[in-house]
């Protein structure tokens, strides 16, 4: 009884009603501040997290993602938080991750509690999904102002950018985890960064969040311009410390958030430019959400204008069902959470009557035999409908979930799949009494016998 009182007690973070969309890309809590990394065939995604109902910055962990096809998208938790830095007090706002020499350097700006301030912490693991740990026990550096990038040059140089109102960088060295020389300022000229009007203290549009990347010999620096509301703008340079000279718009002010934080990596031969929005049910300026689009940079290396859209990124590949997936893994989720697993990784919880997940891209090929999930309960009754196309798209399988006596005492179901061929979004949806219904941890298809005869 202890277990489903305290399951039940937690609020269900965002409710989205079904939707074909894509973007936001996570739809069950809030996300801002996106920092993509590329490794191993996936993009991980670093991002804040904005508690519910917030009317301010209020946010105490990170959380990471990772999708191999830009629409299915793993959620990894949170490895870091607040309480990692025993230093620290509060404000865990936008950071970036770096992969070097096999590690992992996540670093993050949160406030001080000996000083008051904003300072930047580093956070180390052994893996891109962490579990992070400090790697100093105090700030690697200290001056008020937030927004950490970092940049790996060529050479080897890594290269640290941070600030808000100011804009300053320091060379790493090669440990990631101490710095040669003094932090130094990027001169905020309106040649290097635009002008802005209006506000005579900040004559520049540079605002905060910067992002640099270097493509074909030319450093990119981009930024949220001109609070508020922001916009993403960009300047480029032949060296990473500059001269810098402004270039323009990447996008335009718009959507529910009134900041903005840019994020961009090239995956598997496309370019995509990741930031945030307020356009989940209960969005806002302190409840955002990150989505991504896909672009091409122009002939002479210029970035387009990027506009936002609820379609988002187009799958890149497909989804292999007859190899083990999380259910974690989801284009779309309507009503569902997800919460820390017994069994490890992360499982989706809090399912109502109704509640749905949308894989997308899922390549049965000549057809699927069975459905199998890993599931807990405390109640029976309920089933896994398997659809095809959309939520209320046609049934090709119904798995039934038994009461296992527990929401993390797992067991393992199977049902027959008839007609899921060919590749076909995939919608698993829940049906069932009222209340919470059950947990998923897991599932798999298996392939019919004609199908693996002619494998």
């Amino acid at each position: 009884m202890a277990l489903v009182l305290v399951f039940a007690v937690v609020p269900a973070a965002v409710q989205p009603t079904a939707a074909r969309a894509d973007n936001p890309i996570v739809q069950h809590v809030y996300t801002a501040d996106p920092a993509p990394l590329v490794h191993n065939g996936r993009v991980y995604l670093y991002t804040g997290h904005d508690e519910d109902g917030s009317t301010y910055f209020t946010m105490k962990d990170w959380r990471v993602w990772s999708s191999a096809d830009m629409v299915n998208w793993t959620d990894h938790g949170s490895p870091l938080g607040l309480t990692t830095f025993a230093w620290a007090s509060a404000d865990a706002w936008a950071g970036q991750a770096v992969q070097r020499n096999g590690r992992f350097y996540w670093y993050v700006p949160v406030k001080n509690r000996a000083t008051g301030r904003m300072a930047i912490g580093v956070a180390v693991s052994d893996s891109p999904t962490g579990p992070f740990r400090d790697a100093l026990g105090h700030p690697l550096v200290e001056n008020g102002e937030i927004d950490p990038a970092v940049f790996v040059d060529d050479d080897g140089q890594a290269y640290l950018y941070w600030g808000n109102p100011n804009l300053w960088f320091v060379r790493l060295n090669a440990d990631m985890t101490s710095h040669s020389g003094s932090p130094a300022k990027i001169p905020l000229t309106t040649a290097g960064f635009g002008t802005r009007t209006g506000d005579p203290n900040r004559p520049t549009l540079y605002e905060e969040g910067p992002w640099v990347h270097k493509r074909g010999g030319l450093y990119y620096l981009v930024f949220a311009a001109k609070c508020c509301s922001e916009f993403i703008a960009y300047s480029t340079a032949p060296g990473p410390t500059g001269p810098w000279t402004y270039r323009g718009t990447v996008m335009p002010t718009q959507g529910g958030s009134f900041t903005n934080h840019p994020g961009i990596v090239d995956f598997k031969g496309s370019s995509y430019f990741f930031y945030h929005n307020g356009a989940l049910p209960g969005g806002g300026g302190f409840t955002r959400s990150v989505a991504v689009e896909r672009f091409s940079y122009n002939a002479d290396g210029t970035i387009p204008t990027i506009t936002m859209t609820t379609t988002g990124a187009p799958q890149s590949g497909t989804l292999d069902p007859y190899v083990r997936q999380e259910a974690e893994t989801i284009a779309w989720g309507s009503g569902i959470e997800t919460e820390p697993s017994s069994e490890g990784g992360m499982n989706v919880g809090w399912i109502d009557n109704g509640d749905s997940i949308k894989v997308k891209g899922v390549a049965f090929g000549a057809g699927a035999a069975s459905f199998t999930a890993r599931v807990a309960s405390t109640v029976g009754g309920s089933t896994v409908e398997v659809r095809l196309g959309g939520s209320s798209g046609p049934v090709v399988g119904r798995c039934g979930v038994p009461n296992t006596g527990g929401w993390q005492a797992w067991t393992t179901v199977t049902c027959p799949v008839s007609g899921a061929t060919g590749t076909q979004d995939l919608h698993l949806r829940f049906t069932g009494g009222s209340g919470y219904l059950l947990n998923m941890n897991w599932w798999q298809f298996t392939r019919n016998a004609a199908a693996t005869a002619r494998r």
